[in-house]
């Protein structure tokens, strides 16, 4: 096994829990391990770090797995892993629908893993991981018996990792459109289509959050992809629900949704630009007892993050004026880089600007089975808020 020496500075970061290696903070490499190879870390004064797989094509050159040097990385080493993130989530109680695996906040770095009841989807967004591939859907098979098995590895990211875009069956073909089940409520769930793995988990937890508020209330919703939040409002006991989301395909799935849970008489979708629509009804004196905004990332970069504190700023001023007094706010950020503080300080210069006081209800993150790593900061993304407008 070839083994990594760091350097001097960087030692302690690493050893401290970081589980990413950059290019520029390895001092040397003894042997040539291969691209996706499984290597030794050592700190320049040759202290053990751990081991994680190798590539030097990416930026970040090694992603360490295990911390123990008497660990063998092979099928039995995946397949344990697995076993564990699964008992993680029958001990928090998602056993039906859940993030089986999150990647570096379960030790498996860039490995995705969502369970849809009897069917799986995965993303292997790093060589290392990749070449464990047949690993992984052997181990689901011996933990699940599950029904089907997914790749949605149709994503940027890969490239980075000399990687090619892919998706397909990694089991026996089936129908990719499936229903899940989800706080009592039904869901269509494209999995072969739909954004990311199909449908978001993150959010399971803090769609109940809006129970009460709803209630015979008239509520507006923007960006909302196939409706998730709306019906839950509607079936809430809202009194009326409009969605807003830009993709036509989002907006029919969110429809078949409403009709789905028999809530179609009080919740519809439109297909608009939420940006442009907000702004108009502003002018035109619209009003709704609740707004919900669940955007999507709006940077994935350092060099546009201003970019997207404005369009944040204005997409929650602009739901904010909608508002009647002493209505409420719902609002997500999923963009990692803006971290929770600094969202809370946008919605503060939106609440300004608008002239509108506000008073914070709850401010939670994604739900448990996407856990928290403090000091990873990529698996502390989702900001999920709800505040009353006065």
């Amino acid at each position: 096994m070839s083994t990594i020496y760091l350097r001097r500075k960087i030692s302690p970061r690493v050893v401290n829990g970081h589980p990413w290696i950059f290019n520029n903070e390895v001092d040397k490499v003894e042997g040539e391990p291969a691209a996706g190879a499984v290597v030794e870390v050592f700190t320049h004064d040759k202290k053990f770090v751990g081991k994680g797989y190798y590539n030097s094509q990416s930026q970040i050159v090694v992603r360490l797995l295990s911390r123990r040097k008497t660990d063998v990385i092979n099928e039995e080493y995946f397949l344990e892993q697995l076993r564990s993130c699964w008992n993680y989530r029958v001990r928090l109680g998602y056993t039906e629908n859940c993030r089986l695996v999150f990647g570096e906040a379960d030790s498996l770095p860039q490995l995705i893993i969502d369970k849809f009841n009897d069917y799986f989807v995965i993303q292997t967004l790093a060589l290392g991981i990749d070449v464990w591939k047949p690993a992984i859907v052997k181990a689901l098979n011996t933990i699940f018996q599950p029904k089907g098995i997914y790749e949605r590895n149709d994503v940027p990211v890969r490239e980075l990792e000399g990687l090619p875009q892919q998706k397909g069956f990694l089991s026996a073909p089936f129908d990719t459109n499936i229903i899940i089940r989800e706080n009592g409520l039904q869901f269509h769930v494209d999995i072969a289509n739909g954004q990311k793995t199909g449908y978001f988990l993150d959010q399971q937890d803090n769609r109940r959050a809006i129970q009460h508020i709803v209630k015979d209330a008239e509520v507006l919703g923007a960006f909302t992809y196939t409706g998730t939040f709306e019906v839950h409002a509607a079936h809430y006991g809202a009194k009326s629900v409009l969605g807003l989301d830009i993709s036509a395909n989002a907006v029919e799935q969110a429809n078949r949704n409403a009709v789905l849970n028999g809530v179609q008489d009080r919740c519809r979708f439109e297909t608009a630009n939420a940006f442009d629509v907000l702004k108009q009804w502003g002018k035109d004196g619209r009003q709704y007892d609740v707004v919900m905004l669940d955007p999507p990332a709006f940077t994935k970069s350092r060099e546009t993050i201003q970019k997207a504190i404005t369009g944040y700023k204005e997409i929650n001023l602009r739901g904010m004026k909608l508002i009647r007094p002493g209505g409420f706010l719902v609002t997500s950020s999923c963009t990692n880089l803006v971290n929770p503080e600094l969202f809370l300080q946008i919605i503060d210069m939106a609440a300004k600007d608008a002239r509108r006081k506000i008073r914070q209800v709850t401010f939670q993150k994604q739900a448990s089975d996407h856990p928290i790593i403090w000091g990873m900061e990529n698996t502390e993304y989702l900001k999920f808020l709800i505040v009353q407008v006065m």
